[in-house]
């Protein structure tokens, strides 16, 4: 009996998932329908409040560590790596919508582009895209990962990436995770270090967008390139 309550609770959910999508749902209800596909033939309803109790927010959740999940939740590995692709998914979603070789003629194109790279990333990274004679997109390198407060740049590397991927120009970017858009001396230095490097092969850098959550700031539009 217990099996058919939830079996019709599953369906109900579902139904009402593909008559109006998320929109209305609560976060609880999102992630109990998430569940759905990864704890079979059991109520996921109180589970998904603990969840998202246990790390404060649905995004806090979807951004934890899957050893975290795991650990805190009490739920097994593959219901973790579910939940933590979520943001990364969403990365690659917002990514694909811009399709093959995207123009970034424009400090706000580049910048919008950025932002969708930096999707759910909860640490700090360090983009080089590389465009070609028409500011298309040749390439976006992941050069660095840092930690949350610093990231480190070196210019070789850098400069290797723009060659290797036949760069006419590059647009720097990496994200503040702590939500300043505010560029600071270290970015500013480290951008003089690698425009005075790239300028030695001539490749332009363009420009260097900075990142916080779905908001950027163009260090070319502040006259810092």
């Amino acid at each position: 009996m217990d099996k058919k309550v939830h079996k019709g609770h599953r369906q109900r959910v579902k139904a009402r998932y593909l008559a109006e999508g998320l929109d209305a749902f609560e976060d609880h209800q999102v992630l109990e329908l998430l569940l759905f596909y990864c704890i079979p033939m059991k109520d996921t309803n109180e589970l998904a409040h603990n969840m998202i109790r246990e790390f404060g927010t649905l995004a806090g959740l979807f951004e934890a560590d899957p050893k975290d999940i795991c650990k805190r939740c009490g739920v097994s590995e593959n219901t973790a790596i579910l939940i933590s692709l979520i943001p990364s998914l969403a990365r690659r979603y917002f990514i694909s919508r811009w399709g093959n070789k995207p123009v970034l003629s424009s400090s706000t194109a580049a910048g919008e582009y950025m932002v969708s790279l930096f999707t759910g990333r909860t640490y700090e990274v360090f983009y080089v895209i590389c465009l070609d004679s028409q500011n298309r997109v040749n390439y976006a390198a992941l050069v660095h990962e840092g930690t949350i407060n610093e990231v480190p740049v070196y210019p070789r590397l850098i400069v290797e990436t723009a060659l290797r991927h036949k760069a006419s120009s590059v647009i720097l970017a990496h994200n503040h995770p702590g939500g300043s858009l505010k560029p600071s001396s270290e970015d500013i230095m480290v951008t003089k270090k690698i425009k005075a490097a790239l300028e030695a092969i001539s490749i332009r850098v363009c420009d260097h967008i900075i990142v916080a959550g779905d908001k950027f700031t163009s260090m070319a539009e502040k006259g810092l390139i």
